[in-house]
This record gives C-alpha cells, structure tokens and sequence, in this order.
C-alpha cells in the first residue's frame, strides 16, 4: 500500500507550490496545545499559529466540545430563509465587539473581502478602490486586485485584474509628506472611487510591514470627506495578534465595512464574516452573494466558544509577553550579515532578509531546532498561538539560526 506521503506527492497539488513539489510534505499525526506530531514521531512547536488562526492553540477542550454539542443538533443548514442559533448569537457577538451591526457571514477570508468589495459597489455606484502598495487581501480575483500588483504573489494575473488606485507603501514612522501625496491622491480620485481598502497598521503576506497608527485615522478622514466607504481587512490583524483587539483600535476609529476570518473559529474551520454600519446595509438592500456554507453551524458554534474563551483569558498579557520575547529573543538576528530588518509588533514577529530565502533549507534548519514555520520570499516569521509559553524561546532561537545560515547579503 502506498504511504501517504507517496499518495500526497502523487496526488494533491499544495498553496503556492509546484507539481510535482519540491520538497516533501510532512505529515502530520497529532496538533496539541503548541505542538505538531509528525508521522515519523518528531514534535514540533507551531510557530504559524496554522496560518495565524490557532490562537488558542490544538486540541481545545473547550472548542472540541462546542463541535460536540452542535454536530449533535444539525451539521449544516442552508442559510437562504433558515437561520439557527449559532450563527444569530455569533453575529451579535461580532456586532458588539466592532461597533458594526450588520454581519454578513462567508465561508473564507478572501470570499470575505470580494463581499466587501461588492458592498462598497453596490452602495455607491462606483467601481474603483484605492489601497496602498505591499498589501494582501486573498487570492481570488476581486481580491487580487487590491494586492500589491508589482511585488506581490498575483503578478501573473495582472492583465485580467481591475485597475485599481494605489497609493505608496505607509512608512514605519509618520511623515508629512506622506500624509499629503495620500491626501492629494484621495481627492483626485475621489470621484471614481467607491471605497478605501486597507489592512490596518500591519501588512501581512505582502511584505509583513508594520505602519503607523496615524495614516489610517487620516484615511478615516479622507474617506468621510470625500464620500468614500473604508473597508479595514482584519483577518489577520483581528482577535488580539497585533496587541489590540483589532488593528483599527491602534487608530480608534471605526471603518464602514470590516472584514474578518483566519483566528474567528480559533483555527477549527474556515469561516469569515463582512460587517458594515446601519447605513451603508440601508444603501444597499440587497447584497448579490449567497456562499452555500455560509454561517455553517459547526463553524459558528466553535468561533462563538473560541470568542467567549478569548474574552476569558488574559489575550492582552499573553500577546504582550510573545512581543516581550520576540523583542529580546530576535534582537540577535539583526546582526546577522543577510539580514535587513527585524520587527515586531504584538504577537508577530519578523525577520526580513535582503535576498529571498531557500523556503526548504530555512524549514530544514528550523525543523532541526524542534520548530515548525512557513517562511517566504524575503521572510522568516512567525505568528505564534498565545498559549505559546516557555516554548517562545525555541521559536526564536530556531528563527535566530535560520537568519545566522543565510551567509552575507
């Protein structure tokens, strides 16, 4: 009987990968609390947070009974004039953390933000969006073209993407001049634009770059002054991993559509969810987009017991000590010849090499210190899950090695 790495490689084609792959794909037995079992019995500390989701970490006692519970009552249920109590309670939950009373549910990040995005043309008639280079907001293809069209993963599309407007990479640090070539974009483009669309404070796959809180209150105003909708993509800032509960509270202001996913159901199932104010839901009626497992009860079930354990635990202590730690345990890094930048915000830690990085021999290396992580392009990082604990420090120490074998830049 063939293995199932043999069956994988035959097979099944993974994200951002080649056919036939490069490397093998480790398989894995068992995820507990922070650790991955591999078939072949090693363990591995998750520094990915499996993509950023698993906040809570494996295994949840809690989070496996709420899956329990609900796969006892109904599985699945159209959506389409049925409705049930899982999905009702988690959107009243999500309306009261965001301040934002109308929540459309969706089945994954990127169908999400192409939600959103529809939202904002239906509301306003116009078809134009304006975001800033370096940014990522999924791989379909309405999301596509708010991604970073020269630097970013869906170059190979770009002549079947909407040209959109886009406005320099936000500095680290404000700077005026900044702040004025966004404003003059912004008003000259106001009267094609339908909405603003950002990741607040924190650029994920596109680069992992962190910016400051001030432009995207400066965006709030801009939008408002020129009767443009801002849209905040948090599905990777959302739930606490930037130190805030969501990236706009770094900024205290509010967006007109928010979207979310990744760490929703703690890292159980794929579901997302569009939230827009009393207004712009009144502009638009009805919205044209209905996901057959949109609001499936498993998934809502488990992302209402992940919301209220999230509520429980000390999220902002725990975040705060990861960035402690990252600060001190990647401070080393930065001396190492192919190193660019190290940074670190929240929960998220980053070390940006000048060249871009052999992913296979970065895991190899990160694997022989007992730790799993995902690096690409000029990257190596990691989004740890909270519970991470004493375990942090190999997670550094792994990153610290890897940034070391890079040789010169």
């Amino acid at each position: 009987m063939s293995s199932v790495t043999d069956l994988d490689r035959e097979h099944v084609w993974h994200p951002y990968a080649p056919v036939p792959a490069r490397g093998p794909a480790h398989v894995v037995s068992r995820a507990e609390g922070v650790r991955l079992t591999l078939a072949d019995g090693r363990e591995l500390v998750d520094g990915m947070s499996s993509w950023w989701a698993a906040i809570h970490g494996y295994n949840h006692p809690r989070l496996n009974q709420a899956l329990r519970d609900q796969v006892e009552d109904m599985a699945h249920v159209m959506f389409g004039g049925l409705t049930h109590e899982p999905a009702v309670r988690l959107a009243h939950t999500l309306a009261t953390m965001t301040g934002l009373p109308k929540v459309f549910f969706a089945d994954s990040g990127s169908v999400a933000v192409e939600v959103a995005i529809k939202m904002a043309f239906q509301f306003t008639g116009r078809s134009r969006l304006l975001t800033v280079r370096g940014g990522y907001h999924g791989d379909t293809f309405g999301a596509m073209a708010v991604c970073d069209p020269v630097n970013g993963m869906h170059h190979l599309f770009s002549g079947a993407l909407p040209e959109h407007v886009f406005a320099d990479r936000p500095p680290a640090g404000f700077d005026e001049d900044y702040a004025a070539r966004l404003e003059a974009l912004v008003a000259a483009h106001a009267h094609e634009l339908a909405a603003i669309i950002v990741e607040p404070v924190v650029q994920g796959a596109g680069g992992m770059h962190f910016y400051h809180p001030a432009y995207l209150r400066r965006l709030r105003e801009l939008a408002d002054e020129h009767n443009v909708l801002l849209i905040a993509d948090e599905i990777a800032t959302g739930f606490g991993r930037t130190g805030e509960l969501f990236g706009c509270d770094h900024a205290g202001v509010r967006p007109d559509i928010m979207c979310l996913g990744k760490a929703l159901t703690g890292g159980y199932l794929s579901l997302a969810a569009t939230l827009c104010t009393e207004r712009v839901a009144a502009g638009i009626g009805v919205l044209m987009h209905g996901p057959t497992f949109m609001a499936n009860p498993l998934a809502t079930a488990v992302a209402g017991a992940s919301l209220e354990l999230l509520r429980e635990r000390p999220w902002r202590e725990e975040v705060g000590r990861i960035e402690a730690g990252l600060v001190a345990g990647l401070a080393e890094a930065a001396e190492a010849p192919g190193v660019r930048d190290v940074r670190v915000l929240g929960a998220i830690g980053v070390i940006e090499t000048h060249d871009p990085v052999d992913v296979l021999k970065i895991q190899d290396i990160v694997m022989e210190h007992g730790v799993w992580l995902r690096p690409f392009n000029r990257l190596i990082y990691t989004m740890p899950p909270y519970s991470i604990g004493d375990d942090l420090q190999r997670v550094t120490t792994a990153m610290t090695a890897a940034a070391r074998a890079l040789g010169p830049a």
